[in-house]
C-alpha cells in the first residue's frame, strides 16, 4: 500500500512539473511574437501608411502619376569631312594640308553623323508644355516627346536656362493630355519618400524609390546649386524626369548622379522652376535679380575683428556706384543678415535669394552695421554680365605688408583713379598678410573701415590702438572687392 502512494505521488509531481514546463514554454513564445498592447505602448506594424509615410506599395501612386510623364529623344548632326583621302598617313597632307585634295580633285564629299540621346520630362499643362534639363535639349536639332500611351510628337524649346539646367518644351497634340501637378519644394523635409520617374537606359516608364537624403546640396554645377539629395535610383536617361512626394506631386527635376557613387542622385527644387516658368514662356530666357554688390562669407577672424555675434550673413566687399544697392544706402562692410524675411547664412543663400526676385521688385534688406541694424528698400535691377577690370603690377608693416602710393603710371597702368587706396608692393613670406593670400598689386581700399588714398593715411590707421593687434582690410584685386581679416602673430 505504501508503494503504491509512493508511486501516485511521483507521478502526481511529474505531471506538475511537465504542466508548469508547457505553460513556461507558451508564455515564452507568447512574449515573443505578439508585442504587448496597453495605454502606453501601441503595436508596431512593419509597414506604415498615411500622409509622409511609406504607403503598402507604390503602385496606385506610380499608376496615377506615370501619364504626364514623358520619354525625350534627341537628335544632334554632326557635320564632317566623309573619310579621309585614299592616300591618307603620305606626306602630301604632312605638308600642304589636309585640304591638299580637294585644291586639286575638287569638293570632297561631306558625310552627317546623326548623334542621338535620351532623357525625361513631364508635362505642366494641358496645352502641352513639358520641364526638362536644358542638357537634354541643348543643341538638337530635332526633338521627339513620347507620351506613355506610345504616341510621339516633336517638339520646340521655348525657353532654356544653361545656370539652373532647367529647360521647357512644347508639342502640339491631338489628344488630351495629363499634366502633372507641382508642389511645395520648401515643405520638403530629410527622410521623406519619394518616387522618380523616368527613361534610364533608354528602359521607359521606369518608377524607382527612395528618401530625400538632404537638401540644398551645392555640387559645383552651377552658381544657383540649391539641389535635393535622394537615394532614389537615378541613371543616365532619367535627367530632367520628374520627382514626386507622397502626394504624387513633382517636388523636383531629377538632373545629375555621382559616377563613383550609388544611390546619389541629385534633383533640382521644383520651387526654382515654378519661379522662373513665366520668363521662359516669355522671352525665352531667364532675367535675373541685381543689387549691385560684391559679397563675401563671414569668416572666424572677421567676425571676432567686426565684433560680429555669430558667422551669420553675407559682408559687403564693394557696392557699384549708381546700382540698386547703392542708391538705398547700403555701403561696404554692411553684413547682410535677412532679405524680404528670409535669414542669409552666406553669401550663396543670399545669391539664391535675390535671383529668386524679378527686376523691379522692392526688397527690404536687413544689415548690420557698426553692430546695429538697419533696413533698405532696395529696387531689384536686371542681373548683367560685367566684364573684369585687368590687374597688372618699402617697408614691412606688423602684418608683413609693404605697400605705396598709387603713382600716375601705376594707376594707368591698373586702370583705377589715382587715389583709390594703396598699392601693395611685397608680403612677406610666412606672415599673417601670407597667410590670407594677400599679393603684390592688391589694392587696399579701407583700414577697419575708414578709406585710405595715401601711405601717409594707410600709416596712420595702422598705428591706431586697435590696429596693434587685428585689422580688418578691404582689398581690391582685378574686378573683385573683398575684405580680410589680419591679427598678428
Amino acid at each position: 500500500m505504501a508503494q503504491t502512494n509512493r508511486k501516485t505521488f511521483i507521478m502526481f509531481l511529474l505531471a506538475c512539473l511537465i504542466g508548469f514546463f508547457i505553460v513556461s514554454v507558451v508564455e515564452v513564445l507568447r512574449s515573443s511574437f505578439l508585442a504587448p498592447v496597453g495605454p502606453d505602448v501601441q503595436p508596431v506594424s512593419a509597414v506604415t501608411s498615411g500622409e509622409g509615410g511609406r504607403p503598402a506599395s507604390f503602385a496606385d501612386l506610380a499608376e496615377r502619376v506615370k501619364p504626364a510623364v514623358v520619354n525625350i529623344s534627341t537628335t544632334k548632326v554632326i557635320r564632317g569631312r566623309g573619310g579621309r583621302s585614299p592616300f591618307g598617313g603620305f606626306p602630301f597632307e604632312r605638308y600642304f594640308g589636309d585640304d591638299f585634295f580637294e585644291r586639286f580633285f575638287g569638293d570632297i564629299p561631306r558625310r552627317e553623323f546623326k548623334q542621338q540621346s535620351l532623357g525625361s520630362g513631364f508635362i505642366i499643362s494641358p496645352d502641352g508644355y513639358i520641364f526638362t534639363n536644358n542638357h537634354v535639349v541643348e543643341q538638337a536639332d530635332k526633338i521627339v516627346v513620347r507620351l506613355s500611351n506610345g504616341r510621339e510628337y516633336e517638339a520646340k524649346v521655348v525657353g532654356r536656362d544653361a545656370k539652373t539646367d532647367i529647360a521647357l518644351i512644347k508639342i502640339k497634340a491631338s489628344e488630351q493630355l495629363p499634366v502633372a501637378e507641382l508642389g511645395d519644394s520648401d515643405k520638403l523635409r530629410v527622410g521623406d519618400w519619394v518616387i522618380a520617374i523616368g527613361n534610364p537606359f533608354g528602359l521607359e516608364q521606369t518608377v524607382t524609390a527612395g528618401i530625400v537624403s538632404a537638401k540644398g546640396r551645392v555640387i559645383g554645377a552651377g552658381p544657383y546649386d540649391d539641389f535635393i539629395q535622394t537615394d532614389a535610383s537615378i541613371n543616365p536617361g532619367n535627367s530632367g524626369g520628374p520627382l514626386f512626394n507622397m502626394e504624387g506631386k513633382v517636388i523636383g527635376i531629377n538632373t545629375a548622379i555621382v559616377a563613383q557613387g550609388q544611390g546619389i542622385g541629385f534633383a533640382i527644387p521644383i520651387a526654382m522652376a515654378k519661379n522662373i516658368l513665366s520668363d521662359l514662356k516669355a522671352k525665352g530666357k531667364v532675367s535675373r535679380g541685381w543689387l549691385g554688390v560684391s559679397v563675401q562669407d563671414v569668416t572666424e577672424d572677421m567676425a571676432k575683428s567686426m565684433n560680429l555675434k555669430d558667422r551669420q550673413g553675407a559682408i559687403v566687399s564693394e557696392v557699384f556706384k549708381g546700382d540698386p544697392a547703392d542708391r538705398a544706402g547700403i555701403r561696404p562692410g554692411d553684413v547682410i543678415t535677412e532679405v524680404q524675411g528670409k535669414k542669409i547664412k552666406n553669401t550663396h543663400e543670399l545669391l539664391l535669394a535675390i535671383a529668386s526676385f524679378h527686376v523691379g521688385d522692392k526688397v527690404l534688406v536687413k544689415v548690420l552695421r557698426d553692430g546695429r541694424e538697419h533696413v533698405f528698400t532696395v529696387t531689384v535691377s536686371e542681373r548683367e554680365d560685367r566684364p573684369e577690370v585687368a590687374v597688372a603690377p618699402g617697408r614691412y608693416d606688423d602684418y608683413g605688408i609693404s605697400v605705396g602710393d598709387i603713382t600716375p603710371e601705376i594707376a594707368e597702368y591698373l586702370g583705377v583713379p589715382r587715389r583709390s587706396g594703396v598699392i601693395v608692393m611685397k608680403v612677406r613670406s610666412g606672415s599673417p598678410a601670407d597667410e590670407v593670400g594677400i599679393q603684390p598689386q592688391d589694392i587696399i581700399v579701407q583700414v577697419n573701415k575708414v578709406k585710405v588714398t595715401s601711405v601717409k593715411d594707410y600709416n596712420r590707421e595702422m598705428a591706431k590702438k586697435g590696429a596693434k593687434t587685428s585689422v580688418v582690410l578691404l582689398v581690391k584685386r582685378g574686378g573683385a572687392t573683398f575684405f580680410v581679416a589680419l591679427r598678428r602673430q
